[in-house]
């Protein structure tokens, strides 16, 4: 598995954008309303940075800056790391693992095109039991 290329395990269209001219509260509300824990932030059609929960509560309301009016160009990672289609996926596990990161945005020319994460290591029975589970307690929260 670990010698696959990245196309093969990776998500398309599992990923959220915003620009860098967003305010932090935009890109905040947009991660709750998708559960999603990150932002890639897209400029000109180009992956520039990601935006983080870490980053919001770190660089944002840590540092007592407005998240209504700080931009998300102000608390993004510039220059995100990230892995072409053709890189192995044990390459995108050593990336995630020495830069302390969970997800990795996977790039053809500059552009975002999806995300590889630890989680595709795992067994696929054991994601389809998390899956079930989320699923589950999706059901049991509702009103």
């Amino acid at each position: 598995m670990f010698d696959l290329p990245v196309k093969s395990v990776m998500d398309r269209n599992k990923f959220i954008t915003v620009s860098p001219d967003h305010t932090i509260s935009q890109a905040a509300q947009l991660m709750a309303h998708k559960h999603f824990g990150v932002v890639w932030v897209i400029d000109d059609a180009q992956l520039v940075g990601v935006l983080t929960e870490r980053d919001v509560v770190f660089r944002v309301i840590g540092q007592g800056l407005d998240p209504h009016t700080t931009q998300v160009q102000t608390a993004m990672t510039h220059h995100p790391q990230s892995i072409g289609l053709e890189d192995a996926f044990g390459t995108a596990l050593i990336k995630m693992h020495t830069h302390g990161v969970r997800h990795l945005p996977v790039v053809e020319q500059g552009q975002a095109i999806g995300v590889v994460s630890a989680r595709h290591a795992m067994d696929p029975e054991l994601d389809e039991f998390v899956s079930e589970a989320r699923r589950r307690e999706h059901y049991q929260t509702r009103p």
